[in-house]
C-alpha cells in the first residue's frame, strides 16, 4: 500500500488520563526509513506517545497522520509490537497462527488465507527466524522468541509503520542483538519504527533518532543532539555514567531509566 507525507506526523497532542495530563503539545514529524527510540524517564509518557498514535488513547488535542492520512483512516499503514506483559502467553495458538493474524485485514471474512497470504507469513517467520518454530505453542517460547514472533505478525500485516513498546525489556544480551538485527533488516526493507527504549546505555547505538519525553517533547534528532548533558540532567532530574558508542559519557539518573513507562 503505497501513501505519501511523512512516516508520521503529530501536531500539538495532549493526552490526559482523568485528570492526569500524561503528554502535553507533542509535536514531531517522523521522516520514513528510519529507527527511532523514544527514551524518557518512568511514566514519562513514553508508551502513551505510541499508544495515542495508534488510537488505542483518546487524544485532549491534537491530530495525528501516518503517510499522509489522518491516523484513523490508516488502517494497514501501520502494526504494533506490544510489551510482553500485555499478551496472554497460555493461549492455544502456535507461532505460524499469531503470525497470520497480520494477515487477517487484508483477507475477507468469507475466505481462508491464501497461498499469497503464506508466503507472506513464510517470509516474516523467516525474517525474524522462527520458521523452524511454526507449530510451537506460543508459551512454549522464551521471551525474545515471543517478541519475535508478533514481530513476524507485524511484518506480515504489510504495514509500512510498526510501533513496538519495549521489545528488548527482559531478554538477554544475544537475544536483545537478534531483535535488533531484525530492526535493521525491515529499516533495510523500507519500514519505519517507532521503539519505546528504556536503556540509555544503547541508544545512540541503536537508533538513528532519538525522541526525548517527559510529558512534553524536549528533544527530537540524531542522538549525539539529544543525549546532552545538561538536557540527560533537566529530564531525569539525577546523574549517572552512560558510555555510548561516541565514545562519551553522559550522566543521567539509572533508577529512572530501567522501567517501563
Amino acid at each position: 500500500m503505497s501513501a505519501e507525507g511523512p512516516a508520521i506526523e503529530v501536531d500539538h497532542l495532549t493526552v490526559s488520563y482523568g485528570t492526569q495530563t500524561v503528554l502535553f503539545d507533542v509535536t514531531l514529524t517522523i521522516e520514513r526509513g528510519l529507527l527511532v527510540g523514544v527514551i524518557g524517564p518512568n511514566g514519562g509518557g513514553k508508551s502513551t506517545f505510541i499508544k495515542s498514535i495508534l488510537g488505542f488513547v483518546k487524544r485532549d488535542v491534537g491530530a495525528v497522520s501516518i503517510l499522509g492520512r489522518q491516523a484513523e483512516k490508516a488502517k494497514g499503514l501501520v502494526a504494533y509490537v506490544p510489551q510482553r506483559g500485555a499478551v496472554d502467553w497460555d493461549f492455544p495458538i502456535t507461532v505460524g497462527q499469531v503470525a497470520m493474524m497480520g494477515r487477517y485485514g487484508r483477507i475477507p471474512w468469507w475466505r481462508d488465507p491464501g497461498p499469497v497470504d503464506k508466503r507472506i507469513v513464510d517470509e516474516a517467520l523467516e525474517m525474524v527466524r522462527m520458521s523452524d518454530f511454526r507449530d510451537r505453542q506460543i508459551g512454549q517460547l522464551s521471551g525474545g522468541q515471543q517478541q519475535r514472533v508478533f514481530m513476524a505478525r507485524a511484518l506480515a500485516q504489510g504495514a509500512e509503520v510498526l510501533l513496538l513498546d519495549e521489545p528488548f525489556a527482559g531478554v538477554d544480551a544475544a537475544t536483545e542483538r537478534a531483535i535488533l538485527d531484525v530492526l535493521h533488516t525491515a529499516r533495510e526493507a523500507g519500514k519505519t519504527l517507532v521503539v519505546v527504549h528504556h536503556d540509555l546505555a544503547t541508544a545512540a547505538e541503536y537508533f538513528d533518532r532519538l525522541a526525548l519525553i517527559k510529558k512534553r517533547l524536549y528533544a527530537y534528532g540524531p542522538p549525539e543532539a539529544v543525549l546532552q548533558e545538561d538536557l540527560m540532567a533537566q529530564v531525569y532530574e539525577g546523574r549517572l555514567q552512560v558510555f555510548t558508542r561516541m565514545g562519551e559519557s553522559r550522566k543521567e539518573d539509572k533508577e529512572a531509566c530501567g522501567g517501563h513507562a
